[in-house]
């Protein structure tokens, strides 16, 4: 008598709908990340919508960037192309025993900052008739730093390489989230400057976690957290996006404010003027000879 084994096929089938599931990039999702979801979709249309991002494969911001209220320290600053933050800090050092004339008004100095998918990204500063370089091609990253006296091109540190592959794509980790690999999920509700905001943490697929705020009302990001290594201890990181005005239909926010923990004072990152697609020839990322 022929015996029919049902067990197989269910099991059959089972592996084949797991694959199909696999292969189409689901996952099941916790309540956190289901909680999470409606918040995604009415960012990405707050900030003009999803198929518009995707249609942007470059962008150019020029502004002018905080340097600090010491000419001194802006020269030390833009000498480094470190984070403001941290280079404050080494020019307190730096003039600990140093004559203090009266202090002078911030020093704001002329920026572009280029970005290209993916992770491309080219910031140029001017100061005192030179220009300070800085550049990431997605994979290699080089310096050039002409108020140290520098003026041949120098490779990334493995911590700048480290924190270069980490920054986020042009358009943020929110954005298009589940094509990134990035898992988000809602933490709960809180302030940010005095208006209520979702607080999402997102993990990335190396396993990195962050938190993104969401305001409550506009649905734009509002804040954003990370971590900087200063004098040899990793610090929490606060960076604010305000001043949003359309441009091509996107919302983009004109001052950006970072905040370091144990850190006096902050880092403001003024853009008057933003250019959506440009052409941008691959040798502006790419090391020179």
């Amino acid at each position: 008598m022929h015996r029919h084994n049902s067990s197989s096929p269910c099991w059959l089938s089972a592996a084949v709908v797991a694959m199909v599931l696999t292969t189409a990039g689901c996952h099941w999702k916790n309540p956190a990340e289901r909680a999470a979801t409606p918040i995604l979709e009415k960012n990405a249309v707050a900030r003009g919508g999803r198929d518009a991002w995707r249609a942007v494969k470059s962008m150019s911001w020029s502004g002018k960037l905080d340097a600090g209220k010491r000419r001194d320290e802006a020269k030390l600053a833009m000498a480094y192309l470190r984070p403001r933050s941290e280079l404050r800090a080494e020019a307190r050092r730096a003039l600990a025993h140093a004559d203090r004339p009266p202090p002078e008004p911030t020093i704001e100095l002329p920026f572009v900052l280029e970005m290209e998918r993916p992770r491309k990204t080219r910031l140029e500063i001017r100061f005192q008739g030179q220009t300070a370089v800085q550049a990431y091609d997605g994979e290699h990253g080089w310096k050039l730093r002409p108020f140290l006296g520098r003026h041949e091109v120098e490779t990334y540190t493995a911590e700048e390489l480290r924190l270069a592959s980490q920054q986020t794509d042009l358009d943020g980790p929110l954005m298009d989230y589940a094509a990134k690999g990035n898992r988000v999920e809602l933490v709960g509700t809180e302030p940010v400057e005095g208006r209520d905001a979702y607080r999402l943490k997102v993990t990335s697929p190396d396993g990195q976690s962050r938190n993104v705020w969401v305001d409550t009302e506009t649905l734009l990001d509002v804040k954003l957290d990370g971590t900087r290594r200063l004098d040899g201890k990793a610090r929490p990181v606060w960076t604010y996006f305000r001043d949003y005005k359309s441009v091509d239909g996107l919302m983009i926010p004109h001052l950006l404010e970072t905040a370091v923990e144990g850190i006096p004072g902050s880092e403001k990152i003024r853009i008057d003027h933003v250019v959506v697609n440009p052409k941008l020839d691959r040798e502006r990322f790419a090391k020179p000879d």
